[in-house]
């Protein structure tokens, strides 16, 4: 009898600490997704050092891909990155002279050289293909990414990161993959490049501690809010422009566990997802900082799932500042 009491009195004391933590995150939730800008992010610096008023998500398209490259502190990383990238394009640009693209760099708030680096490809490709939104101060990755999308022109939205971990060659991968997913409902889908593949590879070369914190992560994300996509986290997805608008301008994580929300509103609102297999190399010099990141991102997990589920989050749509 003890015992039944006892196991009574903790699921009690485990379904009131789940309650508190759900009034906790409700309370302190901002309603509104961060969608408002400094002045000066409402312009691009071009290469002659001038400004050029961005572009708005609302605005119809007039170029087949963008690409947002969120990058913070990324003046070393950066240069191999854009070679890579700015080779492929202008190749593929050469073989189809109807493809046109633009690489909108997103500079977040970096203490170095990002920006200048940045503009040196500018004043190479030209303002039109190469377009630098600097930040007034860092907003997180996710915070990044969205600026860039708010500002972007093309019909398709590619994310990539800046240090060049993913061949930029698999976008035809992820095109071909978001192809499949037609007829698109609402002229929305998405393309998730994945390391999944890659996993069995990599646990072989981690520690057991960062091998226990990615299972951890893993099983948070599938518990509490994906759960048919295996890699959330890869920094390198294709988003029609409308997939785009309303999963960003919904978007309240600024930070890593950004890509997790963005697909469980993507889920929510039905939007079609594909995960498609990329190729993906370790570059030095990531920003995560293993132990205390993963506790954050599990925090941001939790968060996401309570304040859906508790209404203090909306899925909807808001118009651009």
């Amino acid at each position: 009898m003890e015992v039944v009491w006892l196991v009574e009195g903790l699921v009690a004391l485990a379904v009131a600490g789940l309650g508190l933590i759900a009034v906790i995150a409700h309370v302190t939730a901002a309603k509104l997704p961060n969608l408002s800008r400094h002045e000066t992010e409402k312009f691009f610096l071009n290469a002659e050092n001038k400004k050029e008023t961005v572009p708005s998500i609302h605005d119809p398209p007039t170029r087949e891909l963008s690409v947002v490259v969120p990058s913070y502190n990324e003046e070393e990383r950066l240069p191999s990155m854009m070679n890579e990238t700015l080779d492929y394009l202008e190749k593929r640009q050469k073989k189809d002279p109807e493809f046109t693209y633009e690489v909108i760099v997103v500079d977040d708030g970096s203490r170095d050289q990002t920006t200048k680096v940045a503009l040196n490809y500018a004043k190479k490709y030209g303002n039109d293909k190469v377009r630098i939104l600097t930040l007034v101060k860092n907003r997180g990755k996710g915070g990044a990414v969205r600026m860039g999308v708010f500002c972007s022109r093309g019909k398709k939205i590619l994310m990539a990161d800046a240090d060049g971990a993913t061949k930029f060659e698999d976008i035809e991968k992820l095109e071909k993959g978001l192809e499949s997913l037609q007829p698109w409902p609402k002229q929305m889908a998405i393309a998730c490049g994945s390391r999944a593949h890659l996993e069995e590879d990599s646990i072989a070369q981690r520690s057991y501690f960062r091998t226990l914190l990615m299972y951890g992560f893993h099983f948070l994300v599938w518990f509490l809010c994906v759960k048919e996509i295996k890699d959330t986290q890869c920094g390198f997805k294709l988003l029609t422009r409308e997939a785009a608008f309303l999963t960003f301008s919904t978007l309240h994580i600024e930070r890593w566990a950004f890509d997790v929300e963005l697909l469980y509103i993507a889920q929510c609102s039905n939007i079609p997802i594909a995960e498609v297999a990329v190729n993906w190399t370790e570059i030095e010099g990531s920003k995560l900082v293993p132990f205390w990141s993963w506790l954050q991102m599990g925090r941001d997990l939790l968060f996401i799932r309570l304040r859906y589920l508790t209404g203090a989050w909306q899925l909807g749509t808001r118009k651009i500042n």
